[in-house]
């Protein structure tokens, strides 16, 4: 994209990113926050329904499920429409199931729209980030992206937290209706201030369809699945890890998972500047800062002062990689980015929807709570012989091979 073309396009060349990235980024806070917050309400909920906490859980799975299987589907059925009206009509979709999920007390109803939250979810993400690479330079790509899924990380630690919190006091619908407050001012602030974007070539199906055999998009897909479940594994069980191994008492918990989030934060600003001009390197980096974080982790589990830091380690290693992986699904997939940005979003869910099993394995087995992070370590190691036959690949084609180092 040319200055003058993007200039007329409405695209940001230098300077700031334009806002309508920072409004993506919003809508995705206020959308995530439902995924983390049903995590804090599940007994409430279970009490209320008079279901087992079991079958409560289960309305975790509804949702995860809806986001994997939902957005390939949905990239391609939407791919003509316009993409404003498309984040509007998710926004509206999604602000809607959570609000009749709110007004029944019928569970499978509830079960329902925690389906149809996902797949509304995975439908407005897929857009958003297709939307945020349109409304900068390509040199930008990465940065842009880096700041909407920011807006992910803070639903993890800051909007899911929050709601419980809301929850506490209100019952277990109060944070929810909080998130359908927030969501909704998302779809009225995109519908006012977000500007009309098209993609670059008019939309094809065909075309979607044939860059999704390009190899190197599978080798993306397996280092996002691989990357999302190395750190969420050890983010998922780290208060156990806290209070049971390193003994640290529980009132400094929520303190350290903080942390996890700081370190969120400083590794999307890290990989969004760098990741334009090294995806691999950003990559490889973020894959070796999580092995080596979640190794120490383990060794050092029982003295705190270690411990400590290397929870904001693993945060700034974890979230160094997510502006990179999407700056390689968009310089492979440029010329039909929706389909193939939708599956990354799937990708990223499928990699935290494995770690209950992975790390179950292993506590069943009786192993130790410190395994999980023996689990993300492997997981890690094995982001790193991705990556190089990512690059390999790369040498091989000579318009894709200029994005790497």
């Amino acid at each position: 994209m040319s200055a003058d073309t993007a200039q007329r396009r409405g695209v940001v060349t230098r300077g700031r990113l334009p806002l309508g990235v920072y409004l993506l980024a919003f809508s995705l806070f206020a959308m995530g926050s439902a995924e983390f917050l049903i995590a804090g309400v599940l007994p409430a909920v279970a009490d209320d329904l008079r279901i087992t906490l079991s079958s409560a859980g289960a309305l975790i799975s509804a949702f995860a499920v809806g986001v994997v299987v939902g957005g390939p589907p949905l990239a391609v059925m939407t791919l003509r429409w316009p993409r404003r009206a498309t984040l509007v009509g998710t926004q509206a979709v999604f602000a809607g199931s959570v609000a009749i999920g709110l007004l029944t007390d019928s569970y499978p109803v509830l079960l329902a729209t925690r389906f149809l939250c996902g797949l509304a979810y995975a439908g407005f993400w897929a857009v958003a980030a297709v939307t945020a690479i349109s409304l900068v330079t390509p040199d930008r790509t990465a940065r842009a992206s880096g700041v909407v899924v920011s807006g992910l990380s803070l639903a993890m630690i800051a909007g899911g937290p929050a709601g419980a919190a809301l929850s506490y006091f209100t019952g277990w619908r109060g944070g929810f209706w909080g998130v359908v407050a927030l969501t909704a001012a998302g779809a009225v602030l995109t519908l006012l201030t977000l500007p009309a974007t098209t993609a670059a070539k008019e939309p094809s199906v065909k075309r979607e369809l044939r860059t999704m055999r390009q190899p190197q998009l599978w080798v993306a897909y397996a280092v996002t699945v691989l990357s999302t479940a190395a750190y969420m594994i050890s983010f998922n069980y780290l208060a156990a890890f806290l209070t049971e191994v390193t003994g640290l008492p529980g009132v400094w918990v929520p303190a350290v998972l903080a942390l996890f989030g700081v370190g969120a934060f400083i590794g999307l600003s890290i990989g969004g500047r760098i990741a334009d001009r090294w995806p691999t390197r950003a990559l490889l980096i973020g894959a070796i800062g999580i092995l080596t974080g979640s190794v120490l982790l383990a060794v050092l589990a029982r003295h705190a002062p270690a411990v400590i830091p290397l929870v904001l380690l693993l945060g700034v290693a974890g979230f160094v990689l997510n502006p990179a992986i999407y700056a390689r699904v968009f310089a492979i997939a440029s010329d039909a980015p929706t389909l193939a940005g939708a599956t990354t979003v799937s990708a990223f869910q499928l990699g935290i929807s494995v770690v209950p099993a992975l790390a179950g394995a292993a506590l069943n087995a009786g192993a130790g709570i410190t395994s999980v992070t023996w689990i993300g370590a492997g997981l890690a190691a094995a982001i790193v012989p991705a990556v190089l036959a990512d690059r390999m690949i790369s040498r091989r084609g000579p318009r894709q091979g200029r994005r790497s180092p």
